[in-house]
């Protein structure tokens, strides 16, 4: 069986020797890792292919010995006080095994958590000045939200639990810090596993949740486990070279969701950062004999360097908003339309959205100057702030080309009519 070659900081240099004795005679594969202090592209951990792999070739498989799920809080004693509390999920249960097991000498899992960082630097460990950077954009609020309800959700819970049972939730153990170092731990690094009596369970795997996410990824299908072996594999579904890192998906996510619960940006162009405009068709200008019209529509808006199309009635932009806006717009004359009026239909829906976007572009002030001293979360704060310059800045040059085109065009149906 193929390997791949795990490179870490110093900490990890036992999760071999860990894996090793956690399986003991169901453990698949022997997986070099490297003790040697590694910086992977800035994200301090990752793997590397130690020998060219093909498509369908297993890079990692790990036996369901040493997968963490909701299975293990069923054996331990604050399960029956865990289970009587209303509506708590086997999520939230799992997050509060793992802030006591982390601190427990004598866990199996010692190794696993000692390997650990102390700080995820996700996006809800944004201090104030990284959040107030994101001004004028949807993720400061999302970021807020999400902050404001895992405090809440400690508040309603965790005190409680404390106070009713120390010996079972020690107040030391179970402090907002930990809780919220726990929250990061489950939101950055489990994953979801079809185990083989059908039931779909959120778990933490060692190895594979240190691999690192790309846009472009080698292994894409791992969610099942195999009834043959009872082990998670994890195939190729792209070729991956000897010295090259092996890139793992975590799902179509944005860059705002990957900032707020994982903590970076991905490199490359990424097809799901999109700008959400909500229209209300309601506010289009009408007369009195319009249709009325009252509904609210979202679209999502890509940059439009992604599209291949930026001809006259496209422009980079998406078909469904431009349809859309035209629908609306056609109602509205209740006659039959002429060639030169949907062009002039056309110019409308143009400069509408350049307007949008333009607002939008100056709802995102000015570009703050950069220093490499600022800390993380102001620079990857500000680092998203420019990923929305640049898809807003795409949208408002395509609006005024796309205007460009349809102004010429109606030159010539003016000119030829």
């Amino acid at each position: 069986m193929r390997k791949i070659w795990f490179l870490y900081t110093p900490e990890l240099g036992m999760m071999n020797v860990y894996l090793q004795s956690m399986a003991q005679d169901e453990f698949l594969i022997v997986v070099h890792l490297s003790s040697c202090p590694t910086d992977i592209e800035g994200a301090g951990r990752g793997a590397i292919a130690r020998e060219d792999l093909e498509v369908g070739d297993i890079a990692l498989e790990i036996p369901v010995s040493i997968i963490i799920s909701e299975d293990l809080v069923h054996k331990t004693s604050m399960f029956p006080v865990l289970e009587r509390v209303e509506g708590i999920s086997s999520e939230t249960m799992l997050l509060l095994w793992s802030m006591k097991e982390k601190h427990d000498i004598n866990s199996k899992f010692k190794v696993y958590f000692d390997s650990l960082p102390e700080a995820f630097n996700t996006g809800l460990s944004f201090g104030m000045e990284a959040v107030m950077a994101l001004d004028g954009t949807l993720l400061l609020e999302e970021i807020v939200q999400a902050k404001e309800h895992l405090r809440s959700q400690y508040n309603d819970l965790v005190p409680s639990l404390c106070n009713e049972h120390p010996d079972i939730f020690p107040p030391e153990v179970y402090t907002w810090d930990e809780f919220l170092w726990a929250c990061e731990l489950w939101y950055s690094n489990s994953m979801k596993v079809m185990f083989n009596d059908g039931k779909l369970r959120t778990c933490l795997i060692p190895i594979a949740g240190f691999l690192n996410h790309s846009i472009s990824p080698h292994i894409m299908h791992y969610g099942r486990v195999d009834t043959a072996t009872n082990s998670l594999k994890f195939p190729l579904t792209r070729s991956c070279r000897a010295g090259e890192q092996c890139y793992l998906s975590y799902g179509n996510l944005s860059a705002s969701h990957l900032i707020t619960f994982y903590g970076f940006i991905p490199k490359g162009e990424n097809p799901y950062d999109v700008i959400p405009l909500d229209i209300d068709l309601s506010q289009v200008d009408s007369t009195e004999e319009a249709h009325p019209i009252s509904n609210w529509s979202t679209h999502m808006v890509r940059g439009t360097w992604l599209s291949d199309n930026h001809g006259i009635f496209h422009y980079g932009l998406p078909s469904p908003l431009l349809e859309h806006l035209r629908q609306a717009r056609t109602l509205m004359l209740q006659s039959n339309v002429t060639a030169q009026e949907n062009l002039e239909i056309e110019l409308e829906i143009l400069e509408d959205l350049q307007s949008t976007f333009d607002a939008m572009m100056q709802n995102l002030g000015e570009i703050e100057p950069f220093s490499e001293q600022c800390d993380w979360d102001v620079k990857l704060a500000l680092d998203f702030k420019g990923l929305q310059r640049r898809i807003i800045s795409s949208i408002v040059t395509s609006c005024y080309s796309g205007r460009k085109l349809v102004e010429n065009e109606l030159h010539n149906c003016t000119n030829n009519g």
